[in-house]
């Protein structure tokens, strides 16, 4: 039986990095007789442009209809002024929310080809290779009430509110403590219980669940030290699992120690494992259109879509194993390169990752 797979390119350069990407997803669907189809959609600010709307419910049928999405980026300057409630992003929230997407999988993985583009020192990160787990539909992104007033000073105050309900909580920690199951066995709950309620009860909601996983080293740490102990001392690290907002600050920072925000995939899971994945890095408006942006990110969201929701380990394998040589041959685009190695465009890594699958 055949599954569905919704690719939604989005703006900037998600079109660009997206076409290399189903590159990749072809030749392995043909050669590991995978039984992958796939449909196309609109989302963010395109959606925008040609619906009135960052999710129009077509999209979001069938994103329920599919067996994993395959988001390349949205949002861009052209909607800087568009009113808050149809910003581009919103179609992204409103995908997680209504695939119930509660989970995000961040893996920062230090290629060794690239330990000299690393903004610290080699010793620092080589070998890196954490991931952390953030919780995606709760917390103050998600939290009302929420909006802009005039108080009683008679000046305009914006408001948010920061709430997780413990079944909100449990649930990302076990899918937690189950990735760390997997690895080193080693989880970090991050919070910030010394100001704020919600993470007060964050923590001791783990502390409850790690009852359920002797094997599994909990520890805990404030955000703000987190942050800090991510440049100081990365590798200390094997999973860390944080609420919405810490969990998008602290993933962007750990993926400027693997040398490029262009290098790294990321899941987003229900409770069955249906995904969507998606580069971190954003649209990137100002080179879109330039055939400069780096599809490896994307490519290897691909491989996270056959590992998690796919059950498909072994095209997995071969795409990282395939990025892996083509780093080995030397070739980078701008956001990788340095002196010594050679500057590809955006096609052109996707021929070599392609070529490199197929040889």
């Amino acid at each position: 039986m055949s599954r569905q797979i919704l690719i939604l390119p989005g703006d900037g350069i998600g079109p660009e990095i997206m076409a290399q990407a189903e590159r990749i997803l072809a030749a392995v669907n043909t050669s590991f007789a995978l039984d992958l189809v796939t449909t196309h959609a609109l989302v963010g600010g395109a959606a925008i442009d040609a619906h009135g709307e960052p999710l129009p419910p077509a999209t979001l049928a069938l994103a329920q209809q599919s067996d994993a999405v395959l988001l390349g980026a949205v949002g861009g300057t052209k909607w800087d002024q568009v009113e808050m409630a149809l910003r581009p992003e919103k179609g992204l929230l409103g995908l997680r929310a209504g695939l119930n997407l509660f989970g995000n999988l961040r893996p920062a993985i230090l290629y060794p080809q690239l330990a000299d583009a690393s903004s610290l020192k080699p010793e620092l990160v080589a070998g890196l290779d954490l991931l952390i787990v953030r919780e995606l539909t709760g917390g103050i992104y998600f939290g009302q009430p929420r909006g802009v007033r005039i108080n009683a000073q008679g000046e305009r105050e914006g408001f948010n509110t920061y709430v997780y309900s413990e079944s909100e909580i449990r649930r990302i920690g076990r899918q937690a403590f189950v990735a760390a199951q997997k690895r080193g066995k080693k989880l970090c709950s991050v919070d910030k219980a010394n100001v704020l309620e919600a993470t007060v009860l964050w923590r001791e909601v783990m502390i409850e669940l790690s009852a359920d996983y002797p094997d599994v080293e909990l520890s805990h740490m404030y955000v703000d030290n987190a942050a800090m102990q991510l440049v100081r001392a990365p590798k200390q690290f094997d999973v860390m699992v944080t609420g919405n907002m810490f969990g998008d600050i602290l993933s962007d920072c750990a993926a400027m120690l693997t040398g490029s925000i262009g290098m790294l995939p990321s899941a987003s899971l229900d409770a069955d494992g249906k995904g969507m994945y998606e580069p971190i890095h954003g649209s990137a408006p100002d080179i879109a259109g330039q055939g400069i942006a780096n599809p490896l990110a994307t490519i290897l969201s691909v491989a996270m879509m056959l590992r998690y929701s796919l059950n498909a380990e072994a095209a997995a394998l071969a795409i990282e194993a395939a990025v892996g040589r083509v780093l080995d041959q030397g070739l980078r685009t701008a956001d990788i390169y340095s002196a010594g190695t050679e500057r590809v465009s955006t096609s052109q890594m996707g021929d070599a990752v392609l070529a490199a699958l197929q040889a």
